[in-house]
């Protein structure tokens, strides 16, 4: 049996960041990866690109039971921390919409970061290895195959369920189980939406358009872009809003969230009388859409000069515009997730240290934990603050 003094389940910007941490406090670290490589979903996240941080990061970006759990761990690593980490290896990257930070070049150098200061902390990193058992007397015992390890304090940073071809699993929410702690229900978050029917049917035919938009349920509002794709709706706007929708709810979508459309559509009705409505809304809006939706909802005018519509007419079609309400019929589930909404509950954890309240020496970082952050590198924020907050006291 080889023994240390911390023991972390999971190769992923979290368990990476507390070995991390804890490597460099002079503490022996070993890290137990179950896939092949490691930091998968940091290669991936961004388009390639890592969108590693967000500099707008506050509490109120991130969902929880207890929303006031975040504060203590995020408070104590900053974005700024994390973009020094960034600048101290020479990494070039650039800000998009409201803050998100990307590499310039490729996510590789997000995870090159983590495994070279990993390495100078004396971290020891093991992939490929399916544990079998977990038991505590005294020192936390962990076997796989023909290998036994012990160590003092064992790290839970096993991620969610989203993305189950990268090696996503319940490990995680089994191994909280086994020592006692309350696991709150999870489902999908950050993820597209599915319609069946004739909307599906619709939608088909715009499967590759963007728009900005403005689009709302449950009480929250997300303005970004939407995508429409073959299954359905996806986007910046729709995966934020997804975290929130529960089955059965609708959204609400404004297409034309940047203008007043009612006010638009009488304005053009007075300076180009001639001009027909499908003409006009083309201006603004793809052709595409404008097509689909006219055959919904005004297909008798589509071919009507503006000046022949009765004013009322263009308020409802204002109205639709700004005010199309949807009913998914699903999300595509945990198969194309971001994330993992709910886990370990934050009831069972100091918020300052990520150790189990009642089973010393066990520690929850990351998705794992019920703490889930908006689309914009809030997510990778909480795996940097949480592991660092682990890290500086396994």
């Amino acid at each position: 049996m080889e023994d240390y003094d911390v023991i972390i389940l999971g190769a992923g910007a979290a368990g990476l960041m507390c070995a991390i941490t804890a490597g460099n406090r002079g503490r022996r670290v070993l890290i137990l990866e179950s896939s092949n490589k490691i930091g998968k979903k940091i290669l991936m996240s961004g388009g390639g690109r890592c969108n590693f941080t967000n500099v707008n990061c506050d509490p109120s970006h991130f969902m929880s039971a207890n929303p006031k759990f975040c504060i203590s761990a995020l408070s104590r690593y900053t974005p700024w921390d994390f973009i020094a980490l960034v600048d101290k290896h020479g990494i070039a990257y650039h800000e998009k919409t409201l803050g998100q930070l990307f590499c310039d070049e490729s996510s590789k150098q997000i995870l090159q970061l983590l495994v070279d200061e990993a390495a100078q902390a004396g971290v020891t990193i093991r992939t490929h290895f399916e544990v079998a058992t977990v038991t505590h007397s005294g020192r936390y015992i962990v076997k796989g195959g023909r290998q036994s390890f012990s160590s003092d304090s064992l790290v839970i940073a096993t991620g969610g369920l989203s993305i189950p071809k990268m090696g996503a699993t319940d490990f995680g929410y089994r191994m909280a189980r086994q020592f006692g702690l309350h696991v709150q229900e999870t489902r999908a978050g950050l993820v597209p939406f599915t319609f069946t029917g004739d909307m599906h049917t619709m939608l088909l035919q715009l499967s590759g358009v963007s728009i900005p938009s403005r689009i709302s349920t449950a009480g929250v509002t997300f303005a970004e872009d939407l995508l429409f794709t073959h299954r359905g709706l996806s986007g910046p706007a729709i995966l934020q809003v997804s975290s929130y929708w529960t089955p059965g709810d609708t959204i609400n979508i404004n297409l034309l969230p940047d203008c007043d459309a009612e006010s638009m559509l009488l304005q053009a009705k007075q300076s180009q009388p001639k001009s027909l409505l499908r003409t006009v809304l083309s201006e603004i809006l793809p052709r595409a859409l404008v097509l689909e939706l006219q055959a919904m909802h005004w297909q008798d005018i589509a071919a009507t000069a503006l000046r022949e519509i009765a004013d009322d007419r263009l308020r409802t079609l204002a109205s639709a515009l700004q005010n199309w309400h949807l009913k998914p019929a699903a999300t595509e589930g945990y198969r194309t997730a971001e994330v993992t909404i709910g886990g370990v509950d934050t009831d069972e954890l100091s918020s300052k240290t990520m150790e189990c309240k009642r089973q010393p020496g066990l520690y929850c970082i990351g998705e794992v934990v019920d703490v889930t952050g908006h689309l914009g590198g809030f997510n990778f924020q909480w795996a940097w603050a949480s592991g660092h907050a682990a890290g500086q006291v396994t």
